[in-house]
Protein backbone atom coordinates (compact mmCIF):
# COMPACT_ATOMS: atom_id res chain seq x y z
CA UNK A 1 0.00 0.00 0.00
CA UNK A 2 1.53 3.24 -0.52
CA UNK A 3 2.46 5.71 1.99
CA UNK A 4 0.77 8.84 1.13
CA UNK A 5 0.12 11.85 3.34
CA UNK A 6 -3.50 12.65 4.32
CA UNK A 7 -3.66 16.94 4.99
CA UNK A 8 -6.00 18.72 6.46
CA UNK A 9 -5.38 22.29 6.80
CA UNK A 10 -7.11 25.60 8.00
CA UNK A 11 -7.28 29.15 7.00
CA UNK A 12 -9.43 31.78 8.50
CA UNK A 13 -11.05 34.21 5.89
CA UNK A 14 -9.52 33.96 2.79
CA UNK A 15 -9.91 36.64 0.95
CA UNK A 16 -10.54 34.73 -2.75
CA UNK A 17 -13.04 32.09 -1.41
CA UNK A 18 -16.19 32.38 -2.12
CA UNK A 19 -17.09 29.10 0.10
CA UNK A 20 -15.74 30.48 3.11
CA UNK A 21 -17.45 34.28 2.36
CA UNK A 22 -20.64 32.89 1.91
CA UNK A 23 -20.53 30.77 5.02
CA UNK A 24 -18.93 34.44 6.87
CA UNK A 25 -22.02 36.42 5.94
CA UNK A 26 -24.47 34.23 6.77
CA UNK A 27 -22.66 33.05 9.97
CA UNK A 28 -23.47 29.21 9.18
CA UNK A 29 -21.65 26.41 7.58
CA UNK A 30 -20.82 25.26 4.02
CA UNK A 31 -20.11 21.82 3.23
CA UNK A 32 -20.70 18.86 0.15
CA UNK A 33 -18.79 20.82 -1.99
CA UNK A 34 -18.46 19.53 -5.57
CA UNK A 35 -17.05 20.19 -8.92
CA UNK A 36 -17.90 19.84 -12.78
CA UNK A 37 -16.25 20.80 -15.69
CA UNK A 38 -17.49 21.62 -18.96
CA UNK A 39 -15.60 19.79 -21.98
CA UNK A 40 -17.05 23.11 -23.81
CA UNK A 41 -15.06 25.10 -21.45
CA UNK A 42 -12.35 22.92 -20.03
CA UNK A 43 -10.78 26.36 -18.75
CA UNK A 44 -13.88 26.86 -16.23
CA UNK A 45 -15.13 25.05 -13.33
CA UNK A 46 -18.79 24.72 -11.84
CA UNK A 47 -18.55 24.65 -7.99
CA UNK A 48 -21.91 23.34 -5.89
CA UNK A 49 -22.34 23.61 -2.28
CA UNK A 50 -25.01 22.93 0.56
CA UNK A 51 -24.82 26.12 3.15
CA UNK A 52 -27.08 26.06 6.49
CA UNK A 53 -27.15 29.61 7.07
CA UNK A 54 -27.92 31.27 10.54
CA UNK A 55 -28.93 34.26 9.14
CA UNK A 56 -30.21 34.78 5.54
CA UNK A 57 -28.74 38.00 3.25
CA UNK A 58 -30.73 39.83 0.75
CA UNK A 59 -27.97 39.68 -1.53
CA UNK A 60 -24.48 37.83 -0.86
CA UNK A 61 -21.67 40.38 -1.31
CA UNK A 62 -19.46 37.69 -2.74
CA UNK A 63 -17.11 37.78 -5.74
CA UNK A 64 -19.31 35.62 -8.29
CA UNK A 65 -22.56 35.20 -9.19
CA UNK A 66 -24.05 32.77 -6.80
CA UNK A 67 -27.44 30.80 -7.92
CA UNK A 68 -29.54 29.09 -5.64
CA UNK A 69 -30.50 25.49 -6.96
CA UNK A 70 -32.02 23.57 -3.98
CA UNK A 71 -33.59 24.51 -1.07
CA UNK A 72 -35.07 22.70 2.16
CA UNK A 73 -35.52 24.48 5.64
CA UNK A 74 -32.03 26.46 6.27
CA UNK A 75 -29.96 24.50 4.11
CA UNK A 76 -29.44 25.78 0.20
CA UNK A 77 -27.44 24.33 -2.58
CA UNK A 78 -25.51 27.22 -4.59
CA UNK A 79 -23.93 27.10 -7.73
CA UNK A 80 -20.94 29.49 -8.96
CA UNK A 81 -18.18 29.08 -11.70
CA UNK A 82 -14.83 30.24 -11.41
CA UNK A 83 -11.59 29.67 -13.55
CA UNK A 84 -9.57 26.41 -13.57
CA UNK A 85 -6.40 27.77 -12.81
CA UNK A 86 -7.79 30.81 -10.21
CA UNK A 87 -6.23 32.02 -7.25
CA UNK A 88 -8.68 30.04 -4.32
CA UNK A 89 -7.05 28.23 -1.82
CA UNK A 90 -8.26 24.99 -3.63
CA UNK A 91 -7.20 25.75 -7.27
CA UNK A 92 -3.43 26.57 -5.70
CA UNK A 93 -3.56 22.80 -4.05
CA UNK A 94 -4.85 21.22 -7.11
CA UNK A 95 -1.58 22.98 -9.37
CA UNK A 96 0.57 20.76 -7.39
CA UNK A 97 -1.56 17.71 -8.77
CA UNK A 98 -2.87 16.94 -5.11
CA UNK A 99 -7.12 16.48 -5.22
CA UNK A 100 -8.84 17.97 -3.09
CA UNK A 101 -11.09 15.20 -1.08
CA UNK A 102 -12.54 17.04 1.49
CA UNK A 103 -14.21 21.06 1.56
CA UNK A 104 -15.82 22.47 3.83
CA UNK A 105 -16.54 26.06 6.18
CA UNK A 106 -17.99 27.46 9.48
CA UNK A 107 -18.29 31.19 9.53
CA UNK A 108 -14.72 32.60 7.96
CA UNK A 109 -12.66 29.29 8.81
CA UNK A 110 -11.98 27.32 5.49
CA UNK A 111 -11.09 23.60 6.21
CA UNK A 112 -9.22 21.34 3.22
CA UNK A 113 -8.42 18.14 3.12
CA UNK A 114 -6.14 16.38 0.65
CA UNK A 115 -3.38 13.69 -0.40
CA UNK A 116 0.38 14.44 -1.29
CA UNK A 117 2.33 11.23 -2.22
CA UNK A 118 5.37 12.03 0.07
CA UNK A 119 6.29 14.75 2.18
CA UNK A 120 8.67 16.63 -0.70
CA UNK A 121 4.88 17.39 -1.99
CA UNK A 122 3.33 18.23 1.13
CA UNK A 123 6.09 20.85 1.69
CA UNK A 124 5.59 22.72 -1.39
CA UNK A 125 1.99 22.77 -1.08
CA UNK A 126 2.05 23.79 2.18
CA UNK A 127 4.94 26.65 1.16
CA UNK A 128 2.52 27.99 -1.89
CA UNK A 129 -0.14 28.47 0.79
CA UNK A 130 2.18 29.69 3.39
CA UNK A 131 3.10 32.66 0.74
CA UNK A 132 -0.74 33.83 0.29
CA UNK A 133 -2.69 32.53 3.60
CA UNK A 134 -0.66 34.09 6.69
CA UNK A 135 -3.70 32.05 8.70
CA UNK A 136 -2.89 29.10 7.64
CA UNK A 137 -2.71 26.48 10.40
CA UNK A 138 -1.98 22.54 9.51
CA UNK A 139 -4.55 20.77 11.50
CA UNK A 140 -3.43 17.18 11.49
CA UNK A 141 -1.12 15.13 9.16
CA UNK A 142 -1.70 11.67 8.93
CA UNK A 143 1.05 8.90 6.98
CA UNK A 144 -0.89 6.07 5.82
CA UNK A 145 1.59 2.30 7.01
CA UNK A 146 1.75 -1.13 5.70
CA UNK A 147 -1.24 -3.43 7.24
CA UNK A 148 -3.77 -0.38 6.94
CA UNK A 149 -2.49 1.51 9.98
CA UNK A 150 -1.92 5.16 9.99
CA UNK A 151 1.03 7.61 11.65
CA UNK A 152 0.29 10.94 12.95
CA UNK A 153 2.47 13.27 11.86
CA UNK A 154 3.18 16.90 12.79
CA UNK A 155 4.40 19.76 10.05
CA UNK A 156 6.82 22.11 11.68
CA UNK A 157 7.39 25.26 9.93
CA UNK A 158 11.41 25.58 9.83
CA UNK A 159 10.48 29.53 8.61
CA UNK A 160 9.81 29.98 12.49
CA UNK A 161 13.31 29.78 12.90
CA UNK A 162 15.72 33.01 12.37
CA UNK A 163 18.75 32.18 10.08
CA UNK A 164 21.16 32.07 12.73
CA UNK A 165 18.84 29.72 15.20
CA UNK A 166 18.72 27.28 12.39
CA UNK A 167 22.74 27.46 11.67
CA UNK A 168 22.89 26.83 15.50
CA UNK A 169 20.91 23.82 15.67
CA UNK A 170 21.75 21.74 12.77
CA UNK A 171 25.43 22.69 13.68
CA UNK A 172 24.95 21.39 17.05
CA UNK A 173 22.70 18.36 15.86
CA UNK A 174 25.79 17.72 13.13
CA UNK A 175 28.64 17.83 15.77
CA UNK A 176 26.72 15.46 17.96
CA UNK A 177 26.31 17.68 20.53
CA UNK A 178 22.06 16.20 21.08
CA UNK A 179 23.81 12.86 21.38
CA UNK A 180 24.00 10.20 24.62
CA UNK A 181 26.62 10.46 25.49
CA UNK A 182 27.73 13.76 23.57
CA UNK A 183 30.41 13.62 20.95
CA UNK A 184 30.37 17.51 21.57
CA UNK A 185 29.98 19.66 24.15
CA UNK A 186 28.73 23.34 24.71
CA UNK A 187 32.13 25.01 24.43
CA UNK A 188 33.23 23.09 21.46
CA UNK A 189 29.89 23.65 19.33
CA UNK A 190 30.57 27.55 20.31
CA UNK A 191 34.06 27.79 18.98
CA UNK A 192 32.60 25.79 15.51
CA UNK A 193 29.78 28.94 15.43
CA UNK A 194 32.50 30.91 16.23
CA UNK A 195 30.32 32.44 19.58
CA UNK A 196 30.14 32.31 23.13
CA UNK A 197 28.70 29.56 24.82
CA UNK A 198 26.26 31.81 26.63
CA UNK A 199 24.95 32.64 23.00
CA UNK A 200 24.84 29.25 21.97
CA UNK A 201 22.74 28.58 25.28
CA UNK A 202 20.39 31.28 24.03
CA UNK A 203 20.27 30.28 20.37
CA UNK A 204 19.28 26.52 21.58
CA UNK A 205 16.73 27.58 23.55
CA UNK A 206 14.77 29.90 21.61
CA UNK A 207 14.97 26.92 18.57
CA UNK A 208 14.28 24.14 20.40
CA UNK A 209 11.44 26.66 22.23
CA UNK A 210 9.58 27.15 18.52
CA UNK A 211 10.06 23.62 17.68
CA UNK A 212 8.38 22.43 20.86
CA UNK A 213 5.53 24.82 20.70
CA UNK A 214 4.72 23.56 16.93
CA UNK A 215 5.23 19.77 17.91
CA UNK A 216 2.62 20.39 21.15
CA UNK A 217 0.55 22.63 19.97
CA UNK A 218 -0.49 19.66 17.64
CA UNK A 219 -0.63 16.88 20.17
Amino acid sequence: MAAGIRAEIKIDDPPDCIVAQAAAETSGRAHSVSKSTNPSAPERVTVEFMLEAETEPDEFDVDADLSSIFSYGSSTVYRFERDLDGDCPCACIEQFDCPLVGVRAHGAALYLTFHAPDMAQLQAVIGALRERYATLDVQRLLQSQQEHTEQNLVFVDRNTLTDRQAEVLETAHRMGYFEHPKRANAGEVADELGITGTTLTEHLAAAQTKLLDAILDHE
